[in-house]
């Protein structure tokens, strides 16, 4: 009877050093979780415009994602984790799609790594954003894994709730096929040219400046539009400057006339001053008889 008593006190021990075992390992390898629940839950559609579209979420306690794109001649996409507190070194977060807690049969899949970054706030290209978009759309959670880097014993759970998203994402996608088929950086230096001693633009020197008039109607921090006309050398000097001159003010005065500050403007005509082709031959001054728009941002 002793024997078995001793036996059965042995077991307990054992039992009780396993389950102190595991519960210290649980401690160690503890995970923080940071997400919007069903009630706190808020997508919108932060930027809204021809020139960028932006789909923020709050994430409570931890920052905002945000998915965002720009006007461009390609469709693009971005996301970013906005994080309150910034990675203090570098490291991987793994990107998984999770289902949520009322699909519990669903398996989760890993979507990509992203890098953290030491004072940056991380971000994950094209294809992967669009992926998680349409991750979310289904009705499932793409998720973020990483080492707490001021606790090695924590790993971090950041998640996107689906709740809300359906119709902020409707907004989002209809923004994002709304946008510009070209970006500042197309049009930021541009040479327009002109017929024949005329100050009428050739057909496609008019649908650029009609590109450039409509980026600056829609872009408010542009702070300076430089114009410099020049003519050929065809005719007098002296009426060459003024030509210049007008066709300067001329779009001066278009862009003015669509709402453009006066005050953003400089226009100045300098005649037949730095050719950059031979006046002896037909398109050499063609060539020379330009508008170069000159945009500044800050």
């Amino acid at each position: 009877m002793k024997k078995i008593v001793a036996s059965l006190s042995t077991s307990f021990l054992i039992i009780a050093s396993l389950s102190a075992s595991f519960f210290v390992s649980d401690v160690k390898a503890g995970i923080r979780q940071y997400s919007a629940d069903i009630h706190n839950s808020k997508w919108q559609l932060s930027d809204d415009s021809r020139l960028q579209c932006t789909l923020s979420h709050q994430i409570p306690r931890y920052g905002e994602a945000r998915f965002s794109a720009k006007a461009s001649r390609k469709l693009n996409m971005e996301f970013e984790l906005d994080m309150m507190l910034l990675p203090d070194n570098y490291s991987l977060a793994e990107v998984r799609s999770v289902a949520p807690n009322w699909q519990p049969g669903l398996g989760s899949r890993t979507i990509a790594n992203m890098k953290l970054h030491k004072q940056f706030n991380p971000s994950l290209p094209k294809k992967v954003a669009w992926t998680m978009l349409s991750e979310l759309e289904q009705g499932m959670s793409p998720t973020f894994y990483y080492n707490d880097w001021y606790s090695e014993q924590d790993k971090i759970s950041v998640g996107l709730s689906t709740a809300r998203f359906k119709k902020a994402y409707k907004d989002f996608v209809g923004c994002v096929g709304n946008l510009l088929n070209y970006s500042f950086d197309d049009i930021a230096y541009t040479v327009l040219n002109y017929q024949s001693s005329s100050d009428k633009f050739t057909k496609a020197s008019q649908r650029r400046i009609e590109m450039i008039r409509q980026y600056l109607s829609l872009d408010p921090e542009l702070e300076l539009v430089l114009i410099d006309a020049y003519s050929d050398s065809y005719g007098g000097r002296w009426s060459n400057l003024k030509l210049s001159e007008r066709r300067a003010a001329k779009i001066r005065d278009y862009f003015v006339q669509n709402g453009i500050e006066v005050s953003r403007i400089e226009a100045k005509g300098y005649g037949e001053k730095r050719h950059i082709s031979s006046n002896d031959t037909t398109l050499g001054r063609g060539k020379n008889r330009r508008v170069v728009i000159q945009m500044q941002k800050p």
